[in-house]
């Protein structure tokens, strides 16, 4: 565009005239935006549509633009005609936000949406108040700021903004939003003016709240726990009620534990609450914490192993707010005289939380407890997590409660280790304005991860209907469902059968494993007549389709006879991580310093099931989680333990 900077609306000859000019916008990001301009001449007109800093727009000669709008722009339209007559459209801006739009309605036609409403403030006399609210609308939305129900004059911004704030001040604010297709309201917030001395500190909040547990159970070659899937569970189902979004997974090998762990460090960032579990089969070396996967051969050797340290290391590496690392594993020490790997340690970030099951050099164990295996440290755990107090003030009571258990008195102790620096709480709230970009990207991987499959209704040639449904134990544990429904005129004695292709080993057959998994679902099935387990689905690289196989005796024939159905349900759940494609070594260094942008699919824990603690029963009994396995021929030797 030559020549000087056109003005709104300039004419410079009339034999051209636009009849419409664009609107202003304010959309979501990467939402697609069309700019009209509708104009009269004589002859055959022409357009370009240019940027505020002059530049054409490459493709935009049309009286439509159309576009993907990225960043807030101004844009403005020439038409011109064969006659070197021309003229511009006024300035307009598309102004995109990005927040958080995830009620923002499919069929969206340009209503205001309201993304951001007001927050109440207590404010210091004399001090600065300021109240926010945005919204999207096509065309932009107008705002008007009321107090007390009155329109308050010359605040007609997304922002209120008043300096030197008086008692007057005090009062109940809102704003009302509108274009020319609706007016929608903000919710209403009271504005409280105080004296300086009389202002409480801001309550501690996060950007968000994510947490991994793992619990390793059925080992290769080290003995069977218990505990894992009643503690996982349980823990689960608690995070969950305090707003963490949660991955929650059972038997994992080395590079599966690798992967999960680096799924959950891209999900962490500045501000974020992390925290990760483990319960299982571990030890302690030269100060280090070493993670057993199931598929470790039995001399216990780093190289085999995660170290804890470097989880924490990379933890505080995405600056997060609150990092806590709570293990239920043994902590016995073994060939202490080696060197061990170096972690170069980093600044002192602070708020940092270890808490371990056991002391040093000690065993931690898992107990009978009412008909349920428990680690006996995650049992007080989950008595009092929901508790709003700082989270160090939180392990100090489990600490004191298992010091009271006789079961364990004088062989297993808590020890938390932390630099916490605020007073910080997994209770903390999330912050629901202002959402950033990456909080957005972790909410669609968690639903792309957590998604189940359907509930389908199945009609059978013979008239039968059965209901095929499911649920989710862990993110890598589900369940499938079937009830017949209705039985055909011609059919009796009908019972259907579940399978899966490819077939999945049920890894938790074993009788009492068996039936802590049933226990699970004890709230959430009605006596199906047949169900099927479908375990270790982070080593699923196909798509998965259940069979449904159903046999009935039909009345006429007196024959028993089958019929079969397929259904292809995907990958479900943590299936859609491929955590198997996961290179560790190089490649995670890498991915380190990538953002939450580059995100990819990471499951929030489905597990719905909430279950009541057992009554403690008093012939529980204590059983070391790993005194068979702490007595080896071969000493272990210190690895550069450099998988992460």
């Amino acid at each position: 565009m030559t020549g000087a900077r056109p003005k709104p609306g300039q004419i410079m000859i009339k034999e051209i005239v636009i009849v419409r000019h664009p609107v202003s916008v304010c959309v979501p990001v990467n939402h697609k935006v069309t700019l009209r301009v509708r104009a009269e001449g004589k002859s055959i007109l022409h357009y370009q549509w240019f940027t505020e800093d002059e530049r054409e727009v490459p493709g935009g000669t049309q009286a439509d633009l159309t576009f993907t709008a990225v960043k807030t722009q101004l844009f403005v339209c020439r038409v011109n005609d064969p006659f070197n007559n021309c003229v511009f459209s006024e300035w307009v801006k598309v102004k995109v936000l990005d927040i958080n739009k995830s009620g923002l309605p499919v069929d969206w036609q340009g209503e205001p949406h309201i993304a951001i409403n007001p927050k109440p403030q207590t404010v210091r006399l004399g001090a600065k108040l300021t109240l926010r609210c945005a919204a999207f609308g096509i065309p932009a939305p107008h705002y008007q700021w009321y107090k007390n129900g009155h329109p308050l004059q010359n605040k007609t911004s997304d922002a209120l903004q008043i300096d030197g704030v008086t008692a007057e001040h005090k009062g109940s604010y809102l704003c009302s939003i509108s274009n020319v297709l609706e007016e929608r309201w903000t919710e209403p917030v009271d504005v409280d003016i105080v004296q300086p001395d009389q202002v409480s500190p801001p309550a501690l909040t996060a950007s968000d709240k994510v947490a991994l547990l793992i619990g390793n159970l059925n080992y290769s070659n080290y003995p069977s726990l218990m505990a894992p899937v009643m503690d996982v569970h349980e823990l689960s189902n608690l995070l969950q009620q305090l707003g963490f979004r949660v991955v929650s997974l059972l038997d994992l090998t080395k590079e599966e534990m690798l992967a999960a762990i680096d799924k959950f460090i891209q999900l962490l960032d500045r501000g974020v609450y992390g925290l990760f579990y483990y319960a299982g089969h571990g030890y302690e070396h030269a100060g280090r914490n070493y993670l057993i996967s199931v598929d470790a051969p039995q001399s216990y050797q780093t190289k085999n192993c995660i170290c804890v340290q470097r989880v924490m290391h990379r933890m505080q590496e995405r600056q997060t707010a609150l990092s806590v690392i709570l293990l239920d594993t043994c902590r016995k020490w073994y060939n202490q005289d080696c060197i061990p790997s170096v972690i170069m340690p980093l600044g002192p970030n602070g708020n940092t939380v270890y808490g371990y099951a056991t002391c040093e050099d000690a065993e931690a164990y898992e107990v009978q407890d009412g008909g349920k295996s428990t680690g006996i440290f995650t049992k007080y755990l989950n008595r009092h997590i929901l508790q709003s107090d700082k989270v160090t003030h939180v392990l100090e009571k489990v600490s004191e409660d298992l010091g009271r258990d006789p079961l364990v008195k004088g062989k297993q102790a808590v020890e938390i280790k932390h630099t916490m620096k605020e007073a910080r709480s997994l209770t903390d709230k999330v912050r629901t304005t202002g959402h950033t970009r990456e909080l957005h990207l972790r909410d669609i991987c968690w639903r792309q991860a957590n998604e189940l499959p359907r509930r389908k209704l199945l009609r059978f040639l013979c008239g039968v209907e059965v209901e095929l449904s499911f649920s989710a134990l862990f993110s890598n544990v589900l369940v499938a469902f079937a009830n017949i429904k209705t039985v055909g005129d011609h059919t009796q004695d009908c019972t259907v059968v579940l399978s899966s292709i490819p077939p999945i080993e049920d890894i938790f057959s074993r009788s009492a494993q068996s039936e802590e998994m049933d226990s699970l679902l004890l709230n959430n099935s009605n006596s199906p007549d047949c169900r099927l387990r479908l375990c270790s689905l982070q080593k699923l690289k196909v798509s998965l389709a259940i069979k449904v196989d159903l046999h009935y005796t039909h009345t006429k024939s007196n024959l028993r006879q089958t019929e079969s159905q397929q259904i292809d349900i995907g990958k479900p759940l943590v299936a859609s991580c491929k955590l198997y494609r996961e290179i560790h070594a190089e490649t995670s260094k890498t991915q380190e310093g990538t953002s939450a942008q580059s995100m990819r699919n990471i499951s929030n824990s489905t597990s719905q099931q909430h279950q009541t603690l057992a009554r403690p029963c008093h012939t529980r009994k204590a059983v070391c989680a790993a005194k068979a396995a702490s007595v080896r021929s071969n000493e272990p030797e210190e690895n550069d333990e450099n998988e992460l």
